[in-house]
């Protein structure tokens, strides 16, 4: 029995300790993810409506979570979107459907909550079969008027986006501060940290631009 309902704060360590799961190893040695997690939910662009886990059989396999972001155009205007992530599926049931489900799940709810855009940076590869595009094709830079490769948006509503300049800003929700993470890591099982070829691609896309 599948079921998507938001998170709850008896389910805190739970998203944890799977959002760990779900990224060690896999972009660095370690992670931070579960991290963000942990203080993502207690600043003021995190968005608790949009925080939803995926149970199947009453155990939760899966977490989304979103906070807001902004678009500003060249004259100055601004526009209040999304970004989401980390999206988190425990290792053993990731290529099943549940990160799609989520996804699905959570957009309609960001449709019904008055929400137009989405940008996010990740692998392409995850996110384009979703309906996710290179920000170029929507005029979509980075505050420094770049176009990288990893960074993707999506139409909510169509034409929600009329092709002026935009350039894009995260929250600082995303920003977190590496020695603590570090320091929050100790507080879970030990996982030996590892070099993976994967990180090194990661590496190269994260850091790519389109000309």
């Amino acid at each position: 029995m599948i079921k998507i309902r938001n998170e709850e704060a008896a389910d805190y360590r739970t998203v944890e300790e799977l959002t760990r799961k779900a990224f060690y190893n896999i972009y660095i040695p370690g992670c931070a993810e579960h991290y963000l997690v942990h203080v993502m939910r207690s600043h003021e662009d995190f968005l608790p409506e949009l925080d939803f886990v995926i149970e199947d059989n009453h155990q939760i396999v899966g977490n989304i979570m979103y906070t807001k972001s902004w678009l500003t155009d060249e004259a100055g205007e601004e526009k209040e979107i999304l970004t989401f992530g980390p999206v988190s599926i425990l290792p053993e049931y990731q290529r099943m459907g549940y990160g799609k489900s989520l996804m699905e799940h959570s957009f309609k709810k960001a449709v019904e909550l008055g929400y137009d855009v989405i940008v996010i940076f990740g692998n392409p590869g995850n996110y384009v079969g979703r309906g996710f595009k290179s920000c170029k094709k929507y005029n979509i830079c980075a505050e420094n008027g770049t176009y990288p490769a990893a960074m993707m948006a999506k139409e909510l509503k169509p034409n929600a986006l009329d092709g002026r300049k935009w350039f894009y800003r995260d929250s600082p929700a995303m920003k977190i501060d590496e020695e603590e993470a570090q320091r929050f890591d100790q507080g879970f099982e030990g996982m030996e940290k590892k070099y993976q070829a994967g990180q090194e691609e990661f590496y190269i896309l994260s850091n790519a631009v389109i000309q």
